[in-house]
């Protein structure tokens, strides 16, 4: 843990400079000031975390982090709990949606086992197994507190590794049945938003099963009475590892100033989490879409962060952030490349 907090102390603001640089740079573009909207705002932020106009973004990252949840015993899912397992290894063979946009962007799919119940042995696994995965919340805290701390420095250290293989941007990502209800625990009990508001359909419940999940979620509130001010608390009292390995995934990408893009509801919640540890971590998230999950748009909120996108989407797995890169890179590519006035023989208002 006091590795932990070493990593979260040293974390650095945003190049101012470089952000003026950026800004003066986009304000010279043969175009209307402004036109360009968020794309101007990402360009301008994407500076101030790499300290360049024209950052590498050639090698992009897509983690996706694993675990079970002893929650899904009180039946808060449409899915079995073995489908975690049977989807993570869709992922490793180039199956799943998230494999499919993956190389559309030119991005590359992790699979992390951070807290997978059953051991899978497959060489293109990442196998960082903190436990077989989290306790029943409604009965329980889900893990110890040093455990919820190993698996978001599990988070880190997936970033470092993939950083020294040359990935200069991120994507969250994460599979586990069962997620959005320690997820939905997490959201209210760090922000205060009433359980009502906030537990959603997930893989698709009925009405009965979703009463059921309202009810687990305040159980398990009632049960662990976690303290907001304290956000490793919470995730290992009602999180999950899959959660705090995401959350690691960001404070690693802030420590080495590198963007992160982070996904639907459950990488929300991560990303969350990564900012109430460390605040500064926040400047180096970029929110790509907001999901159809209830909770999505309040978590969202709770961090100032408005989304690139709005496609309906809940499907998880890192789908919506991956989507997401082409944005990014569009703003590097029109801060470097669009004319401006002058080179272009252009009148300037």
């Amino acid at each position: 843990m006091d590795i932990l907090k070493q990593l979260c102390g040293s974390l650095k603001p945003l190049h101012e400079a470089a952000m003026e640089q950026a800004a003066q740079r986009i304000s010279q573009l043969t175009k209307p000031p402004g036109s360009l909207g968020k794309l101007e705002e990402t360009a301008v932020r994407m500076a101030g975390i790499t300290g360049s106009l024209n950052p590498d973004l050639n090698k992009k990252a897509v983690v996706v982090m694993a675990g079970d949840h002893g929650v899904c015993e009180e039946g808060v899912s449409a899915f079995p709990q073995e489908v975690t397992t049977q989807m993570v290894q869709n992922m490793l063979s180039d199956g799943a949606a998230v494999n499919v946009f993956a190389r559309q962007a030119g991005a590359d799919v992790f699979c992390v086992d951070v807290g997978m119940r059953e051991e899978l042995a497959d060489p293109r696994l990442i196998a960082r197994n903190v436990r077989r995965g989290t306790d029943n919340i409604a009965k329980g805290p889900a893990m110890t507190r040093r455990e919820a701390a190993c698996a978001i420095w599990t988070g880190v250290e997936t970033v470092r590794e993939l950083a020294e293989k040359g990935y200069r941007l991120f994507a969250t990502g994460e599979m586990g049945i069962g997620n959005t209800t320690p997820s939905s625990a997490v959201l209210s009990a760090l922000t205060g938003i009433p359980v009502e508001a906030n537990v959603g359909r997930g893989t698709g419940i009925d009405d009965f099963t979703l009463r059921r999940k309202r009810d687990v979620v305040m159980e398990a509130l009632r049960v662990n009475q976690p303290d907001m001010t304290d956000a490793l608390g919470v995730l290992s009292k009602v999180g999950g590892l899959e959660i705090a390995g995401l959350a690691g995934v960001v404070l690693g990408c802030a420590y080495l100033r590198l963007p992160v893009v982070i996904d639907g509801f459950i990488s929300t919640v991560a990303a969350l989490c990564a900012t109430r540890i460390a605040p500064m971590s926040r400047d180096f998230l970029f929110a790509s879409h907001r999901s159809q999950e209830k909770g999505h748009a309040a978590a969202l909120e709770s961090m100032e962060l408005t989304p690139m996108l709005e496609l309906g989407m809940r499907l998880g797995e890192g789908t919506g952030a991956v989507l997401a890169f082409t944005l990014l890179e569009a703003s590097i590519r029109m801060m470097n490349e669009m004319a401006t006035f002058e080179s272009a023989g252009i009148s300037k208002a």
